[in-house]
């Protein structure tokens, strides 16, 4: 675990802390649970998401920074991002939870990340939780800049291609690597066009960073060279006149 988030514990008794949920420390007496921690790491987590969206977006206003935090810290995008680590396998789940399948809610898998997050802090300090919440949200919080508050960015893909090219999109993702430590490819088409790729530790993290890539690139936005140059990316007028790539090589 400690390799997937960036944070080797000096105290593993507060990892083991991060992972019993309260179902299993109700079958296991003496136990405690990771709710402290939860609500410690919901602070640290809500504290360092507001300073780096105050950092990187000096125009946006209170309400907007607000919609932006709102996004990148509800449940859904934590459950995300706590499958990408795989923390789910970590959990200990009560029989109950186990059965009714436990370690895909979301709210459970956000309130066990939330926890390790505050494991972390009291074990690294502020630098330690930090620097791991921006290993596993940074991208997050990048990407609220697009639509805060309500948009994930397969959703902003499918709507700028229903509304403006008339077109289904489509995924295709690929993966590598063992079953403890996979990487995914995730591939987007809109129509017979490739326009994006993704790479992630799960299907939905690949899905997501592809559909950012071909949204970027309808919209125009520039896409940074490994020259450090930043050219600038075809536009959606382009696209839509640009032939198609398999045609091409045919």
């Amino acid at each position: 675990m400690a390799d997937r988030i960036g944070h080797p514990f000096v105290d593993p008794g507060l990892l083991q802390i991060a992972v019993c949920h309260r179902s299993w420390c109700a079958e296991h007496p003496g136990f405690a649970s990771n709710e402290r921690l939860e609500f410690l790491g919901d602070a640290v987590l809500g504290a360092v998401v507001a300073e780096e969206l105050y950092r990187r977006f000096p125009a946006a206003d209170e309400g907007w920074l607000s919609r932006a935090r709102a996004t990148v810290v509800r449940a859904s995008t934590l459950a995300d991002a706590a499958e990408e680590i795989d923390l789910g396998s970590e959990l200990r789940l009560g029989k109950g939870e186990e059965a009714t399948g436990g370690r895909e809610k979301p709210s459970i898998m956000a309130d066990a990340l939330e926890a390790l997050i505050g494991a972390v802090h009291l074990d690294g300090g502020r630098l330690a939780s930090a620097a791991v919440v921006m290993n596993l949200l940074g991208l997050r919080i990048v990407g609220a800049s697009g639509e805060p508050g309500h948009h994930d960015d397969k959703s902003r893909l499918q709507e700028l291609a229903s509304r403006e090219l008339r077109e289904l999109v489509t995924y295709t993702v690929t993966e590598t690597g063992l079953e403890h430590d996979k990487t995914f490819v995730a591939t987007v088409r809109i129509g017979t066009r490739t326009l994006g790729t993704g790479t992630g530790r799960s299907k939905k993290q690949a899905q997501q960073l592809a559909a950012r890539a071909a949204h970027d690139v309808l919209t125009g936005v520039p896409a940074v060279a490994a020259a450090g140059t930043a050219p600038t990316a075809p536009t959606l007028a382009d696209t839509e006149s640009a032939p198609n790539d398999e045609a091409e090589n045919a």
